[in-house]
């Protein structure tokens, strides 16, 4: 653009002496000492116009010349920032491809000259895990931090989410742990922590965790309600296991309030008063639900429950019967809890009225006893051969269900 410009300068002023010359020509006379020039005054401009442009050419000739070197290390720099933009791009496109190999060849091709040095060794770091490659991995990670110290989180984070996928729980752990000094509250390093320490068993932390999850909307609510219920009845089976009453009751009280309402851990925890022969507790717990809810599964339970006092458990479970004489369950829980109260009479009247309301095959046991013990032995064993029956079809049809 200067060029063209200086060009039309010239030009325009040529033409003004021109014009000058053909109104009046004139002359210039130079002299020095005994020595004279005389010439037309046009031809004088026009020599003077000649020097100017040349001496102009040379001056731009070596001053181009002069900064050659720079012009070429610029032009080398632009021409390898293209190629390392270039080789960035193949490269995330083979990631995402699946090409593994030929993806970190890409991107670690023209790093040193990458304006993006951090994004480069990150992407090559997990084309490295994809194959296997661990001691690639982690150099790149190595590299990563040292082409950008101040992105130690970003970094990190990815060597904690390749360890994690890698089956390295345990350093997995002490990345994300290190990373926690850092920023202790970030939802990417809390979400990695939850996973982690399910895949650890580790319902303790995970459990501390959750307020965790749930302040900073670390995942939605109904994610949010599924951990904490898979926590919280994990912590129930490890302290039903230990074999400690006073654990199990500790597990129970520090399950939040809402959470000790959902039906299924409601029914874990008697099932464990059950299995830890805390029969009293079990039928206070499982009388005080079923009055403020019915569940079926609760009722079910209830019939193996075992106090010194059978007699007043018949009489909070008869009361049940209300709107529910025809509930084969529950009358099969009170024909369970008459005859460990040895009241054979009605033992066999809700037995036979529970498999009038809908046969099943540890209710025909159950009677098959109770036949047994009144002497009836081809009443008992007709009862034992049907509940068989009912068994070899239902598993047949159904071979991992379980009824209520």
């Amino acid at each position: 653009m200067k060029s063209l410009l200086g060009f039309f300068l010239v030009l325009l002023a040529a033409v003004a002496v021109a014009l000058l010359a053909y109104q009046d020509p004139g002359y210039v006379l130079i002299g020095r000492g005994h020595t004279t020039v005389e010439m037309s005054l046009s031809l004088f401009a026009t020599l003077v116009i000649i020097s100017y442009t040349l001496l102009y050419l040379i001056i731009r000739f070596i001053l181009r010349t002069w900064h050659m070197p720079e012009q070429l290390r610029l032009w080398r720099d632009r021409r390898r920032t293209r190629r390392a933009r270039h080789s960035l791009r193949h490269g995330l496109i083979e990631l995402a491809e699946g090409h593994w190999k030929s993806a970190e060849r890409a991107l670690i091709r023209h790093v040193k000259y990458s304006s993006t040095p951090l994004l480069n060794y990150l992407s090559a770091a997990r084309a490295a895990q994809k194959q296997h490659a661990h001691e690639r991995r982690d150099h790149y990670l190595a590299m990563a931090m040292q082409s950008m110290p101040d992105a130690d989180v970003a970094v990190e984070l990815t060597q904690a989410e390749l360890q994690l996928a890698h089956g390295q729980l345990e350093q997995s752990l002490a990345t994300l742990e290190h990373i926690r000094t850092i920023a202790p509250n970030h939802n990417h390093v809390l979400l990695l922590l939850s996973q982690l320490y399910e895949q650890l068993q580790s319902w303790g932390d995970l459990k501390e965790l959750l307020p965790l999850l749930q302040k900073h909307k670390v995942v939605d609510e109904k994610t949010l309600q599924e951990i904490s219920h898979k926590t919280h009845s994990r912590l129930l089976t490890i302290a039903a296991k230990s074999g400690n009453p006073d654990n199990l009751l500790g597990a129970w009280q520090n399950t939040p309030r809402a959470m000790r309402q959902s039906k299924d851990l409601a029914l874990q925890y008697a099932q464990y008063l059950l299995e830890t022969e805390q029969h009293d507790k079990a039928e206070i717990f499982i009388r005080d639900r079923l009055k403020r809810e019915w569940s079926q599964h609760l009722a079910y339970l209830y019939g193996y429950v075992r106090i010194d006092q059978p007699e007043k458990q018949l009489g909070y479970a008869e009361s049940w019967l209300k709107g529910r004489e025809s509930n084969a369950v529950l009358l099969l829980t009170l024909g369970r809890i008459a005859y460990y109260g040895k009241l054979w009479g009605k033992a066999r009247s809700y037995l036979e009225a529970s498999i009038g309301n809908g046969p099943r095959a540890e209710t025909y046991k159950e009677l098959g006893l109770l036949l047994e013990q009144l002497g009836e032995s081809q009443a008992a064993a007709d009862c034992y051969r049907k509940g068989i029956m009912l068994v070899t079809e239902h598993e047949a049809a159904y071979p991992l269900r379980r009824t209520y």
